[in-house]
C-alpha cells in the first residue's frame, strides 16, 4: 500500500506532494472575514477558493471561537450543504468542519468526502458516522469541548508534543476498532485549541515526531492566535506569519495545508517547491514583461509569458 495516498468518500489524494485546503465559512460571525457574509457570497467564495488553487475545500458552518454563540444543528446544515453540494458539482474535493454527528451526516449525503472534527472523534456516534459512510477524517488534538478556551502553561508537564502523541494513539486505536484505518485518517496538532502560544509553537517545531504514526498532518495555522500573539497583528494582517509557519511546517513533515489565502498559499508553494528541489525550474523559463513592474504592458506583438513552475 502507498502510505502517501488519503483515502476518503469516493476520492484518493496523493499527498507526497503538499496539498492545500481552502477554508470556507459559511456563517455570520467568523473571526477572520469579513465581507459580503450571505449564503449567495459562501458558495460564491467557495467556488472562488477551488478555482484558484485549493485541492480540499473545507466549509464550516459554525464558528470555532469561544466568544460566539453555538450554532443548533439545523442552522448549521442549512449553511453549509448548499456551499457543499455546489462544490461538489464543480467537482471539487470537500471536507466539513463539524464536530456534530447530524451535520456530518448531512454534509455527506451533499457530497463531502472528509470530516474535520475539532472534538477529536471523541463523540461515538460521529465515529459511528464516519465509519459507515466511507469518509476520511481529521482528527485534531484538543483538551477541551468545542467553544471551551483553555490557556494552561501547566497543562501539560510531560510536554506538549508527547501529549499529542499519546491522545492520537488512543484515538487511532479507538477509529481503527471501528473500521477507521490510517489511510483515511490526517492528523492536526490543534494550534491554540487548549494551547497558549508557548505550548503552540512547541509542538509545531516537533511535528516530525508524529511521523511513525503513518498519517499526514496538517498544518492549521492560518492567522492563528498564536501568529497574533507574536507578531501583534490582526487576523487579516498575518499573511507573513502564515507563511513563515506553513514554511516551518513543511520542513517538519505537514502536508496539508489548511488556509484562508488559497491564491497566495499556491504561489508561496511554487516558489517553495522550486527553491527546495520538489519541482524543476525550466532552463528556458523568463519572467513576461507584464508582470515584470507595476503598470507595465506588454509590448506589442509580445507572445504569452511563459508559465511559472
Amino acid at each position: 500500500m502507498n502510505s502517501s495516498l488519503l483515502r476518503g468518500r469516493g476520492v484518493t489524494l496523493d499527498t507526497s506532494r503538499p496539498l492545500v485546503v481552502g477554508i470556507v465559512n459559511a456563517t455570520p460571525d467568523s473571526f477572520s472575514d469579513s465581507g459580503d457574509r450571505t449564503p449567495s457570497a459562501w458558495i460564491e467564495n467557495a467556488l472562488a477558493c477551488y478555482e484558484a488553487g485549493a485541492d480540499v475545500v473545507e466549509v464550516g458552518g459554525e464558528s470555532n471561537v469561544s466568544n460566539r454563540p453555538p450554532v443548533a444543528a439545523a442552522e448549521e446544515i442549512e449553511r453549509v450543504t448548499p456551499v457543499i453540494a455546489a462544490l461538489s458539482a464543480a467537482g471539487a474535493t470537500v471536507t466539513v468542519d463539524t464536530h456534530r454527528p447530524e451535520t456530518a451526516a448531512a454534509a455527506v449525503e451533499a457530497g463531502a468526502a472528509f470530516v474535520n472534527d475539532i472534538d477529536g472523534l471523541r463523540n461515538p456516534a460521529m465515529v459511528e458516522l464516519c465509519a459507515g459512510s466511507g469518509v476520511g477524517v481529521i482528527l485534531m488534538h484538543t483538551q477541551t469541548p468545542p467553544k471551551t478556551p483553555l490557556w494552561d502553561d501547566e497543562l501539560y508537564p510531560a510536554g506538549v508534543i508527547e501529549h499529542v502523541i499519546g491522545f492520537f494513539e488512543e484515538r487511532l486505536a479507538a477509529l481503527a476498532a471501528a473500521g477507521i484505518g490510517r489511510d483515511r485518517v490526517v492528523l492536526d496538532v490543534g494550534p491554540d485549541f487548549a494551547k497558549t502560544p508557548h505550548q503552540t509553537v512547541a509542538a509545531l517545531r516537533r511535528l516530525d515526531r508524529l511521523a511513525p504514526l503513518g498519517c499526514p498532518l496538517m498544518l492549521a495555522i492560518s492567522r492563528k492566535d498564536f501568529i497574533g500573539a507574536l507578531t501583534g497583528r490582526k487576523p487579516r494582517d498575518r499573511g507573513a506569519g502564515t507563511a513563515a509557519a506553513l514554511a516551518a511546517g513543511l520542513r517538519h513533515g505537514a502536508r496539508l495545508l489548511r488556509v484562508h489565502d488559497v491564491e497566495a498559499t499556491v504561489d508561496f508553494l511554487r516558489v517553495w517547491e522550486a527553491l527546495e528541489g520538489e519541482a524543476e525550474v525550466p532552463v528556458g523559463l523568463r519572467i513576461g514583461e507584464e508582470v515584470r513592474r507595476e503598470g507595465a504592458a506588454a509590448p506589442p506583438g509580445a507572445g504569452p509569458a511563459r508559465e511559472s513552475v
